[in-house]
């Protein structure tokens, strides 16, 4: 062999060797300077997946089932293929806009676009024992359900091609703005001392007052209020309940970013408010139409979850019991009473059970928020201290405001150029055929 085929061979040989060593050899030492706690990550990426099957298949399933058949396989479209959108949006920029270096408070800069120095080692000012990747994949997961669940409002009746671009629009210019201002490092909210320990502001406050937004901009289907538009499988709903119920806790729980004291007290008091809840609304039901119905048990359970969200790492179990309690009342009130009266159509009650429970929930963390629960949070009201309630109420006004008016444009400018609704056509045929060319079932 002569010396310049062995030079080649040995430059070759040594370009496919250093790429086999090159990703051990950086995963050794992120791992030699960081103390990466195995248990904690264990249960951070274990919540990841749990939240991820919050949205598919459990909001799926459980907003599927309250459409008309012919709409069916559409709802469930809308979460599937948002958990795929969100997945790249959430690499590409979502997480660098919400978590990244602050800019004047209010959102991240792009310093960590497409994941740049996000890496294995563990971030100290999210999660210091935990690689910074798994934090990272456990927000995107928020940033996935969170516009899913607007879904519920405009159910339909919105064009898929508009849902898209609605939709990755909506989480760049207002959830991640959100997160940042709540979560992020430098964020005014966080600056401010407002508490959201699972996403009572950034998730069910922004998906509920959008969701308003949303549905008073497309304005009702038709025939609502004038034809049956019951749900068409119950069962499914019910299924997608229990999978709701049973991916918070890695939503809630998950949020104490390790496996310790704090998780277990968020699983705890997520639990006993949601039960609660769906205890209130099954009696206020009761009472009001004189039988209680699955239904009913199904959106006091997650009414209960979406008010205990921002509180359930700062409250013990019996202000978790109180909490729930109220959720069930207030959002049965919204749902079966207020709605009704104002005559808006939010075809599955995002913004009746998510908005105003998101709300209440937020508000209760002011009142019944504890040092003795979470020495990192603070005391609410009925706890000595007023200061904490002063503080979220300005974190809602202020979630609330940002929502709805930058909701309302995006609609508007997007009805301008692609339209949001389909034609009254294809809103008869139903969405299934009309945007899919599908059906859900072959009687």
């Amino acid at each position: 062999m002569s010396k310049m085929k062995l030079s080649r061979l040995i430059a070759v040989s040594a370009v496919i060797l250093s790429g086999l060593i090159a990703p051990v050899a950086a995963f050794a030492e992120a791992a030699a300077q960081t103390k990466i706690d195995t248990g904690d990550t264990a249960w951070v990426l274990t919540s990841t997946a749990l939240v991820l099957l919050m949205t598919a298949p459990g909001l799926a399933l459980f907003y599927a089932g309250m459409v008309r058949k012919k709409n069916v396989l559409g709802t469930l479209m809308q979460s599937f293929v948002l958990l795929c959108v969100f997945s790249i949006q959430w690499v590409l920029w979502g997480y660098s806009l919400a978590f990244g270096p602050d800019r004047w408070g209010v959102i991240g800069g792009l310093e960590w676009a497409g994941l740049a120095n996000v890496g294995l080692a563990p971030n100290a000012d999210y999660a210091a024992t935990i690689p910074h990747q798994a934090f990272m994949l456990f927000q995107m997961m928020f940033a996935v359900i969170t516009p899913a669940l607007i879904a519920g409002a405009f159910a339909e009746r919105m064009k898929f091609s508009a849902f898209l671009v609605f939709s990755i629009v909506w989480a760049t210019i207002v959830y991640d703005p959100l997160a940042h201002w709540v979560w992020g490092m430098g964020g005014w909210l966080r600056n401010l001392g407002a508490l959201d320990f699972a996403g009572g502001t950034v998730v069910h406050i922004s998906a509920g007052v959008s969701a308003l937004a949303t549905a008073l901009v497309l304005g009702k289907r038709k025939g609502y209020m004038h034809e049956s538009m019951a749900p068409h499988n119950l069962p499914m709903t019910v299924m997608g309940a229990g999978l709701l119920w049973f991916g918070w806790f890695g939503f809630n729980a998950g949020s104490a970013l390790g496996a310790n004291g704090l998780a277990t007290s968020a699983f705890l008091a997520t639990n006993t408010a949601a039960a609660a809840a769906a205890l209130a609304w099954l009696g206020i039901e009761w009472a009001h139409r004189g039988k209680p119905t699955i239904l009913g048990v199904a959106s006091g359970l997650v009414a209960g979850l979406v008010a205990v969200t921002p509180a359930s790492g700062f409250v013990g179990p019996v202000s978790s019991i109180l909490l729930g309690l109220a959720a069930g009342f207030i959002c049965y009130v919204s749902v079966s009473v207020v709605k009704p009266w104002f005559g808006y159509d939010d075809s599955l009650d995002a913004f009746g059970v998510h908005g105003v429970g998101g709300i209440w929930g937020a508000l209760a963390t002011g009142l019944l928020a504890s040092v003795a629960v979470n020495s990192a949070g603070a005391d609410g009201l009925f706890f000595g201290s007023a200061a904490l309630l002063g503080k979220q109420v300005i974190a809602i006004t202020a979630s609330v405001a940002y929502s709805f008016v930058l909701t309302f444009i995006i609609l508007k400018v997007i009805d301008a150029t692609i339209g949001l609704r389909v034609s009254k056509e294809d809103e008869v045929q139903g969405l299934d055929l009309s945007q899919h060319s599908e059906n859900g079932y072959n009687l």
